[in-house]
């Protein structure tokens, strides 16, 4: 083992609870039930960095088995705070604190070796460095996959599937239709389908602000599948700014059923399964 992680490691090992304590302190002032809530944190990632230390591994490789446990910790950490809300910045700072115990420890061991005092303190730095920048990638990561699962779920909320009468479905459209929301309405829908044994689907796009080209394919795609699957589908929404729109692109949209409101889409479906509503007098 290379003499400055040899003097990392004594430093780490002279008063467990003296380094813990300065590396809290260091954080500067916090509640002391969050300083107990992070203590047990402080104390396991120091255990596992003087365990990664007393197994001659190299700070330099930090993929290395050696550091296995001291990983977890970190990318476990940093999943937490990410899930709770916190910031890259807060999470590194918690690691990089742990430079401030580590420098006096390394003070205190090599004050009578002035020359080995330099190497040891930069030694330090890097591998306290290292350790900060692990939570930071893993934060960021855990931040780009919370946002992925929040904006599929939004995806999933924004496009529900809606029972309206007996053999028929209704997907009311908001906002814009870009290929990813067409996946998800397909899928949805199609699944709808086959659970219900419905006959007929409306795609509402009354909350779809504008309808160009590439929104016109997603609509004839999402038809397309829906007749594959042995049912008929009505457009409904088709205001006179959306109908003018289409004319003037050229959009075929022959075939398929359209009407002004969802209203009268329904009374459509009626009539194609066969029901027929009366009203009393």
């Amino acid at each position: 083992m290379k003499s400055e992680l040899q003097a990392i490691l004594s430093a780490l090992q002279d008063n467990e609870g003296r380094v813990v304590e300065v590396w809290l302190d260091e954080l500067g002032a916090i509640e002391p039930a969050a300083r107990r809530a992070i203590q047990p944190d402080a104390e396991e990632l120091l255990r596992l960095l003087r365990e990664a230390l007393a197994a001659d591994a190299d700070p330099s490789a930090m993929e290395a088995p050696a550091w296995a446990g001291t990983r977890q910790v970190l990318e476990a950490l940093s999943r937490s705070r990410a899930a709770r809300g916190q910031s890259a910045g807060d999470t590194s700072l918690f690691v990089l604190a742990l430079k401030k115990p580590l420098f006096d420890g390394l003070q205190r061991k090599l004050a009578s070796e002035p020359a080995a005092l330099m190497p040891a303190l930069w030694a330090a730095t890097t591998l306290v460095d290292k350790l900060a920048q692990r939570t930071v990638a893993t934060f960021q990561q855990a931040r780009e996959n919370i946002i992925k699962r929040q904006q599929e779920e939004l995806l999933e909320l924004s496009t529900p599937v809606i029972k309206l009468w007996e053999g028929v479905l209704a997907v009311p459209m908001i906002g814009i239709l870009d290929s990813n929301r067409t996946q998800i309405v397909m899928e949805t829908l199609l699944q709808k389908i086959v659970e219900t044994e419905s006959e007929l689907a409306i795609i509402d796009i009354t909350g779809v602000p504008t309808v160009d080209t590439l929104v016109a394919q997603h609509l004839l795609k999402t038809v397309s599948a829906i007749r594959l699957m042995g049912a008929d589908c009505i457009i409904s929404g088709i205001r006179p700014q959306i109908a003018q729109t289409i004319v003037h692109l050229g959009i075929d949209l022959q075939g398929i059923s359209t009407k002004a409101t969802l209203a009268d889409a329904l009374g459509l479906a009626f009539q194609k399964t066969g029901w027929r509503i009366t009203h009393n007098d």
